[in-house]
């Protein structure tokens, strides 16, 4: 019997049809820069039966390189060079076929956008990550899109659309900044036109539009601007692993490869070990990198010249137009190694300041380590991923909060993680976190234990790496990923019919004020000194369940004792001399207080202290 693939008979039922696709429907990039790093241009072409046509251009310094013609007669991919003594102008591509009226399109290449971008993340910066969709609506006209798959707008819904956007965002950056973040990390702001759940963003429909419930492309733009004028900076959220069912590419497929395809639906193990286990089967391997993500995320073919050209190029064009400073890289283990490492080398190629972290979704340190670059661990490639989430971390706060105490739990989990970090080329590029817009709040994950809370945030603080906030972890945002939506609810205050408003101590409550103002002056002490940002790191083998460490250079140094314990501990100072000596006093960053570095060290129940040393 003749085997219809399952991706086939499921684009054969909602494609496109010819007629419906006009005669030049787009092509992308629309726009280029001259003098860019890689002269090398591939353009996709998508018009009804536009590979009929011969392709004509002149342009002083652009050669087209060559045209290929693919499977789908729709589609043509242009090579392009691009000589660096070109100058900025327009031009046009013409399509050209006998008996028919030409078609042509007018391609701009600019000048380069001298502002700034490309900055890169480093462990000086604090995250503060933000789900557009539940933060702030500052624009009520774009909350229904007519047109759009998705129209349902309903707050009292975790499913449906709540109108935040990037003028919400835009309009309370002076509250992200007054709470120390210098970071803004957003979940996915291009299309997802998807008729439903459209709203987290990781289904993109296109690569080169915002949504328009967000906004338009001019105000990302100008979102990164303005986040440049206060010294912060613009995080983007990638995802190379799939695309939306309803991407435009997906309902008139250029060809076979452009997804990997399944006799019928295949959904992805979700299991990271068979990218690294030296005993996996390749039945394993295949379903780990090439299965669904889900039924409505079809996986791309990152073997496919083509896929890698269209995704890396679109990814270039956003650093370059709105000045993006760094990426996140959605479910990072499930993508292909070789191309994955080959888009790392020609973003870091184009821009060497930029930096991008990987989700890495897993359990083990060394699971986690070989995904970084440098080939530390026998890696069979270089990964070129300087950075990742560190949710080992997370685990072993996560342990130390909530465990008993004993010889490999407790406090000695956050110990034994870090001493691991050998392996990494350098572990200040990780991301720490104690939760995202996927997992439960921590603040319920310990219990509300406002004492356990604040400790925990003290650690995520001063540890090293790059400190990631989600919004409202700074007054105590509440809920268990079970749905995921309950921890994605809106930060109240951003519309205008909210009853209380949370961005302004008159309308949090006494908790919550506590918490913001907590969290408010670490973030600013680690913001204003460097010893809490790139200092060295010295800790020492837990004691009755207390873990203390100490980040130091050559102008401070301070000393970090976490007490998880329910019950108040004293501690023998003279044991950590190797660091305290010379050193009299510590200051209390929180509190204020002074203490004498005697004998012993009061520490209370529940509590980290953060104590700047002096003379």
């Amino acid at each position: 019997m003749k085997q219809i693939r399952w991706i086939t008979m499921l684009l054969l039922m909602a494609g496109t049809s010819m007629a419906q696709i006009p005669s030049l429907e787009r092509i992308e990039p629309a726009n280029w820069w001259v003098k860019m790093q890689q002269p090398f241009l591939q353009l996709i072409v998508h018009g009804n039966k536009i590979a009929e046509r011969d392709v004509k251009l002149e342009y002083p310094g652009v050669t087209l390189l060559k045209v290929n013609k693919v499977e789908n007669p729709n589609y043509l991919f242009l090579d392009l060079n691009i000589d660096p003594s070109t100058a900025p102008g327009t031009f046009p591509i013409r399509f050209v076929k006998k008996g028919s009226k030409d078609l042509v399109f007018s391609y701009e290449l600019k000048a380069r956008n001298t502002g700034t971008k490309a900055q890169g993340l480093t462990a000086g910066d604090l995250i503060y990550l933000i789900m557009p969709d539940r933060f702030a609506n500052g624009d009520t006209t774009n909350d229904v899109i007519k047109g759009m798959q998705e129209t349902t707008l309903n707050r009292d819904s975790m499913y449906y659309r709540h109108g935040g956007d990037m003028q919400g965002i835009i309009n309370h950056l002076g509250y992200l900044q007054e709470l120390g973040a210098t970071a803004l990390w957003m979940t996915p702001m291009i299309t997802n036109d998807q008729p439903q759940a459209s709203y987290h963003g990781y289904a993109a429909t296109e690569q080169y539009r915002t949504d328009p419930r967000y906004g338009t492309n001019e105000l990302y733009k100008t979102l990164a601007d303005s986040l440049h004028k206060r010294g912060m900076k613009l995080v983007m959220d990638l995802v190379h692993n799939h695309i939306g069912s309803q991407h435009w590419t997906m309902k008139d497929m250029p060809m076979k490869n452009w997804v990997h395809q399944w006799p019928e639906f295949t959904r992805s193990s979700f299991r990271a070990q068979p990218d690294f286990d030296p005993y996996a089967s390749q039945y394993d391997k295949d379903i780990m990198t090439n299965g669904w993500f889900d039924n409505h995320m079809p996986d791309l073919d990152q073997s496919n010249p083509f896929v890698r050209n269209y995704f890396t190029q679109s990814h270039i064009w956003w650093i370059e137009y709105a000045g993006v400073d760094a990426f996140r890289l959605d479910t990072y283990p499930y993508n292909d190694g070789e191309f994955m490492a080959a888009w790392g080398k020609a973003i870091k190629d184009a821009y060497p300041a930029f930096t991008f972290f990987g989700e890495v979704w897993v359990k083990g340190v060394a699971d986690q380590v070989y995904f970084t670059q440098g080939k530390t661990v026998n890696q069979h490639l270089d990964t070129q991923l300087p950075g990742l989430t560190d949710f080992n971390s997370l685990w072993a706060i996560t342990g130390a909060m909530n465990d008993k105490a004993a010889w490999d739990d407790g406090a000695v989990k956050l110990y034994t993680t870090l001493a691991s970090d050998y392996q990494y080329q350098d572990p200040m590029r990780n991301v720490v976190f104690l939760d995202n817009h996927d997992l439960s709040r921590f603040y319920s994950v310990i219990g509300e234990n406002k004492g356990k809370y604040k400790a925990a945030l003290a650690w995520l603080l001063t540890t090293r790496g790059i400190p990631q906030l989600y919004y409202g972890n700074e007054i105590g945002m509440k809920n268990f990923s079970a749905p995921d939506g309950l921890v994605r609810e809106d930060f109240k205050g951003g519309w205008k019919n909210d009853k209380v408003n949370k961005f302004t101590a008159a309308g949090r409550n006494e908790e919550e004020n506590e918490l913001h103002d907590y969290v408010q002056k670490l973030a600013n002490y680690r913001k204003n000194n460097p010893v809490v940002q790139t200092g060295k790191l010295m800790q020492y083998i837990p004691q009755n369940n207390v873990y203390t460490y100490f980040r130091y250079n050559a102008d401070k140094t301070v000393m970090i004792v976490l007490n998880p314990n329910t019950d108040p501990v004293t501690i023998d100072v003279s044991r950590f001399k190797e660091r305290t000596n010379g050193f009299s006093n510590a200051h209390d960053i929180v509190t204020e207080k002074n203490y004498s570095l005697s004998d012993s060290l009061h520490v209370p129940a529940t509590t980290t202290l953060v104590l700047e040393l002096a003379h």
